[in-house]
């Protein structure tokens, strides 16, 4: 098995799973649907948390109590965190402006690249930590930031490239839409094998470089917009990961214990066999994934980033349905 979901606590891991994948899927539908939930979720909220996270730092450098035994400021002050936090806020800021058409910037062409710019803004942060992994111990274990055993490795190397290439499989960069009831921004021509391609990724980075979270930010959190995706909301998947991503982040970052240290704790089996394979996958499914995408370049002999090489597929023509 991938994770450590047996046992005494086992009732309790599992629950934890479904009440996450289903409160993703909640509040994503939430943030999507109306425009005050996403002001709300993206805007007021992160800019209370960041008033706390200020707070809280500025306390625990000059040593109060309060600071010093808040679990955030022990467990979670690592820089990837709040780099992912922001990055992710910001796309959801950038998303709803396209969406919504704010200003000169959200009915602007040019803007329309931004869905690409921010993911592979996201997808660098975690290619960086995966060779940070790889730098700091090859080959025997270390002690993370946040308390977390990680084994450093090849299997590092490996994802790390799959996610450079993860960055490649995004086509069609200036085909962004938006849906007829102004509830989602579109990108049909990021299809199923982008989206395949990505969890897989993601899992693997989530796997190797965060354990004890990757039962639910490495399962719960990457199945629930795809699952949105896939059944309702064709064309969506990367509003539904930001906004996902997003309120994730919020949460790990205010309650790490309760991650980390409860009954709801989960803990991979942190195997460097077993992170080696599941690196190979990952890096064979992102040379796969690009060849596709290559082909369908070909095919059609179109520049697959300037313009959509999807047209004709199932899921492009379901999303673009669903557009203006």
């Amino acid at each position: 098995m991938l994770f450590q979901v047996y046992g005494e606590n086992a009732a309790y891991q599992w629950l934890g799973w479904l009440v996450v994948f289903l409160g993703l899927i909640g509040v994503n539908e939430l943030a999507r649907r109306t425009k005050a939930g996403g002001i709300f979720c993206f805007l007021v909220l992160p800019a209370g948390l960041t008033v706390y996270f200020v707070a809280l730092t500025v306390n625990a450098a000059q040593g109060a109590q309060w600071a010093l035994n808040n679990p955030t400021s022990l467990y979670m002050n690592g820089w990837f965190h709040y780099a992912k936090l922001y990055a992710a806020t910001t796309g959801c800021i950038g998303f709803m402006a396209l969406k919504y058409r704010w200003g000169k910037i959200g009915k602007s062409h040019w803007f329309k690249c931004f869905p690409f710019v921010i993911v592979a803004v996201n997808i660098l942060i975690a290619v960086v930590s995966d060779f940070e992994s790889a730098v700091r111990a090859w080959g025997p274990s270390f002690v993370s930031s946040e308390g977390i055993l990680l084994n450093g490795g090849w299997h590092n190397v490996l994802n790390g490239t799959a996610g450079i290439l993860n960055i490649l499989v995004m086509t069609g960069w200036f085909g962004i839409y938006v849906s007829k009831k102004k509830q989602d921004m579109l990108w049909p021509d990021m299809t199923w094998v982008f989206i395949i391609s990505y969890d897989i990724w993601n899992f693997c980075y989530t796997y190797n470089c965060l354990p004890t979270h990757s039962w639910y930010c490495g399962l719960a959190l990457l199945i629930a917009p795809t699952v949105a995706a896939f059944l309702w909301n064709k064309g969506g998947w990367i509003q539904n990961r930001a906004n996902t991503l997003a309120l994730w982040c919020m949460f790990a970052q205010c309650f790490p214990a309760l991650l980390d240290y409860s009954q709801f704790s989960v803990q991979s089996v942190n195997d460097p066999n077993v992170n080696l394979a599941v690196a190979l996958i990952s890096l064979v499914a992102n040379v796969a994934a690009l060849g596709y995408v290559a082909y369908r370049a070909k095919k059609l002999k179109r520049n697959p980033y300037t313009n959509e090489v999807f047209v004709g597929t199932r899921d492009y023509e379901k999303a673009l349905k669903r557009a203006e």
